[in-house]
């Protein structure tokens, strides 16, 4: 009988252990083909299209979030990107060299949001320097804009975060809002600011 409970007991470790690892082989694959280059990091419409989705999410309140994009404060996802060499990977500003910090750019604070040609991804946010760790983080990124999309993104209050190749002026910043959300509503840009990366 003690022989039979610990057969029970390993075959349901064993399953266990197997239905584990195709999680985690599943969750492999999603993000290698999500947050690569090519795919904008998760993000391939930008935040001024329709239909756009934030690619990620870098901030302490997951719970927060209605639908949550991939958490890169997730010791798993962050485990599983390091081992992906063409993904985005979790920052880690503890082991980063200190870096000067980001330089606000000539009219930082915009109107409406950026929108430009050499968009590389966007995400959500709780802070502006969470977004310029991000920022640091990205393959090419020298700018990023930070800005609330009120009533969009499912009724978050977390701070977009629109990283860019180059540097951008309140004349790139027409992205205004108005585009019509599930619930009817219409969205609008506040809080809009601009910021170089120091190279």
């Amino acid at each position: 009988m003690r022989f039979f409970t610990v057969l029970t007991t390993l075959a349901a470790v064993s399953v266990a252990s197997a239905s584990t690892a195709a999680s985690t082989a599943t969750l492999t694959l999603e993000l290698s083909a999500t947050l690569n280059e090519e795919n904008c990091y998760g993000a391939p419409t930008p935040p001024w299209e329709a239909g756009c989705k934030p690619g990620w999410y870098y901030g302490d309140f997951p719970n927060t979030l209605e639908n949550v994009c991939v958490w890169l404060k997730d010791s798993l996802i962050c485990e599983l990107l390091d081992l992906l060499p063409l993904c985005m990977h979790c920052p880690n500003p503890v082991q980063e060299p200190p870096k000067e910090p980001s330089k606000p750019c000539k009219g930082t604070n915009y109107k409406c949001a950026v929108q430009a040609d050499d968009y590389l991804t966007y995400g959500l946010v709780d802070t502006i320097k969470d977004c310029d760790t991000m920022c640091k983080g990205v393959k090419g990124c020298g700018f990023y804009n930070t800005y609330h999309d009120n009533n969009a993104k499912d009724g978050s209050t977390k701070l977009t975060c629109a990283l860019f190749k180059y540097c951008h002026g309140s004349k790139d910043a027409d992205n205004c809002g108005g585009q019509t959300q599930k619930n009817g509503s219409q969205n609008y840009i506040t809080e809009s600011q601009g910021f170089c990366l120091n190279k």
